[in-house]
């Protein structure tokens, strides 16, 4: 645009639903039968969103979504028309959704899905967050990071629970051990901790680091106990529960003291990582971090089924299926 003699170089730009979203920071959602969807959405959509979002924007979603599990299936059509009213265009596909965005919010709650829903966005070349369980399988988070390097888009995944309150003051050199708990309600089609266990062993391995050896699970129809050696000898502990109020935090103990987590911080945190990593493509959580905290959760269900034995998680990895 020129005025009198002075030239001015406007943005890309792309009218969706109204509003202006600079190119590039077009997000795209697939699945919309989580709370997680439209929890984001109306954060980034916010007609004064805060600009450490650097306004990026939901512009489309796709909400498929598992079509077995009822406690998702049945939140789709609400969710759905609530992000509608947040200027959000539905799509048919995820083909059409690509077409449609920069960047991605993996949100399907069905990790089973995952594999095929992501590479398909990595053929796309575009970047992306997958939320938990980045998938229902070891084998299979093993192949999305295999398909992250072929295509050369860094990906990460996360529990908002990295960023409980009380982790983000504590100096990971000094941490001699940890306890955390959380909700681990199943789900028959997920590995035990998979679908909500998560939480909580990603609040031990955010406070530990990675480096477990060995893991013993003690179970019972209300509760789990996993006891995870690291090959330092350090001790960290998770507790998933199944009966009770729903809560999650712990206590890390360090060379200068024990610290509290909890309570749970919300969504925010997290989605702040995640608009730095679509703007930076540099990932907060690496993918030998991710893959070792499903490993924990796999050698978990195999101590259980050999009744309580300790089990190597060299081991599982070992037996992995191509």
């Amino acid at each position: 645009m020129a005025l009198g003699s002075v030239t001015i170089s406007l943005p890309a730009t792309i009218w969706s639903g109204g509003q202006v979203v600079e190119k590039g920071k077009r997000v795209g959602i697939i699945g919309l039968d989580t709370s997680h969807s439209t929890a984001f959405t109306k954060v980034l959509n916010a007609p004064e969103a805060n600009p450490a979002y650097a306004g990026y924007k939901v512009v489309a979603a796709y909400p498929y979504g598992s079509k077995d599990i009822a406690s998702s299936t049945t939140r789709i059509s609400a969710y759905t028309d609530e992000v509608k009213k947040l200027n959000v265009e539905i799509v048919d596909s995820i083909g059409a959704l690509l077409q449609k965005v920069d960047v991605v919010l993996l949100e399907t709650n069905d990790g089973r899905l995952h594999r095929d829903q992501a590479i398909q966005v990595l053929k796309a070349g575009k970047r992306m967050f997958i939320d938990k369980p980045i998938a229902a399988s070891l084998s299979d988070v093993v192949a999305i990071f295999a398909a992250s390097q072929t295509y050369k888009i860094p990906i990460f995944s996360a529990s908002s629970l990295r960023y409980i309150t009380g982790i983000e003051g504590i100096n990971k050199s000094q941490v001699l051990g940890a306890d955390t708990f959380s909700p681990a309600v199943l789900e028959k089609t997920h590995p035990d901790f998979f679908w909500y266990g998560v939480h909580g062993v990603e609040t031990l391995y955010t406070a530990m680091g990675t480096g477990c050896r060995e893991v013993i699970r003690v179970h019972t129809n209300d509760t789990d106990i996993v006891v995870g050696t690291w090959a330092d000898g350090r001790i960290g502990t998770f507790r998933g529960t199944r009966t009770g109020k729903h809560d999650y935090g712990g206590m890390v103990y360090t060379q200068t003291g024990n610290v509290r987590l909890g309570p749970y911080g919300g969504y925010e945190p997290l989605l702040k990582e995640i608009i730095t990593y679509f703007e930076t493509g540099k990932v907060p959580v690496s993918p030998e971090e991710t893959t070792e905290i499903f490993a924990f959760m796999e050698a978990a269900d195999e101590s259980k089924r050999r009744g309580g034995t300790p089990v190597t998680l060299a081991s599982v990895m070992a037996n992995l299926k191509p």
